[in-house]
């Protein structure tokens, strides 16, 4: 029985191992739209989003955040100089659908909330955390 389970979790860890690539495009193509939005009310230059492989970098004046994959996680680490690091576990549901875990607030987020908590980080700095 401890076999199969093990087999089970192994084999649902490779499956998310598998997606977070797509979990990052997906991630990408959200804040895409979000930062489309805001470029449009404060112009071309107020903030952009670029990519590394892995890694988004979304930037407004000197202000920058970093989602950075972390596989170990599974999931994303969102950064920011100054700030406490969002940890955000990355799982699958059933359907192929994934699900955002806050592993610090011990909660779950929708992709609307996660662009959110991503951007605020980068757009309204002076907001607090």
């Amino acid at each position: 029985m401890r076999i199969g389970e093990e087999q089970d979790r192994r084999a649902r860890e490779q499956q998310i191992l598998a997606r977070l690539p797509a979990a990052v495009d997906e991630l990408s193509a959200e804040l895409s739209a979000c930062l489309k939005e805001f470029t449009t009310a404060f112009g071309t230059d107020a903030a952009r989003l670029d990519r590394n492989n892995t890694t988004l970098t979304v930037t407004s004046g000197t202000v920058s955040v970093d989602v950075v994959t972390d596989p170990a996680l599974p999931g994303v680490h969102v950064l920011r100089d100054g700030t406490t690091p969002l940890a955000v576990r990355i799982g699958m549901l059933p359907g192929n659908r994934l699900f955002y875990f806050d592993v610090a607030a011990d909660q779950y987020l929708s992709m609307e909330e996660l662009t959110r908590r991503i951007l605020d980080r980068v757009l309204f700095p002076k907001l607090r955390d």
